[in-house]
């Protein structure tokens, strides 16, 4: 990791003990009953994501057909995405250093061959808040470059319990998931990753 040394990127490798993985995967799964998992789509082509999402909190991010945005309410269920349990908020917490609590908990769940292609988080009003993510489960490759699309990239591999923080002028660099490394924690029962991405979306 000395390789990676971007201004606002921090990478806190095992920052989540087991119990407190295995308390937040089981606030996770109880929240998915109000809120299950849905795939999104691409834009345009409707191409479906590889990986299945849901959200807590008072925002949520989706995609579909239409774009990608925030709302209020599941797009399946039409009701409002579950609270964010205190013990992810407490990440932010303590890493963000942002006096305002996040507003969306993105959950991204990985299968085996599930992936996420170079992106930006560039769907918020405020950029000066930072992007916590949160890795359970299954080892992944995380990949990152520049604030434009294209150059370097480097990787770093996520193993369950780490977080990541973006910030400053990381904020905006492109980065995504190439692989995950199926079977690599015994975190979740029936295997795969879990990854929780905590933002603000609206300006204060």
């Amino acid at each position: 990791m000395d390789k990676m040394n971007f201004s606002g990127f921090r990478y806190l490798p095992g920052l989540l003990d087991r119990d407190a993985q295995e308390r937040m995967v089981g606030l996770v799964r109880s929240a998915l009953t109000e809120a299950p998992l849905f795939t999104p789509f691409m834009p345009r082509t409707g191409r479906p994501f590889s990986v299945r999402m849901t959200n807590l909190g008072p925002l949520g991010w989706v995609s579909d057909r239409t774009g990608y945005r925030y709302q209020k309410t599941h797009p399946d269920t039409g009701k409002p995405w579950p609270p964010m349990p205190e013990q992810i908020v407490d990440v932010w917490r303590a890493v963000a250093d942002c006096p305002r609590p996040p507003e969306a908990c993105l959950v991204n769940f990985y299968r085996e061959g599930a992936k996420m292609g170079l992106h930006q988080d560039a769907d918020e009003e405020d950029f000066a808040a930072p992007v916590v993510s949160i890795s359970l489960g299954d080892t992944a490759v995380f990949r990152i470059g520049g604030i434009k699309r294209g150059g370097k990239t480097e990787t770093i591999k996520l193993s369950s319990g780490d977080v990541l923080v973006m910030g400053g002028t990381s904020r905006l660099r492109y980065h995504g998931i190439d692989r995950v490394f199926t079977g690599t924690s015994r975190l979740l029962e029936d295997g795969g990753r879990i990854n929780l991405t905590l933002r603000r979306v609206t300006k204060p």
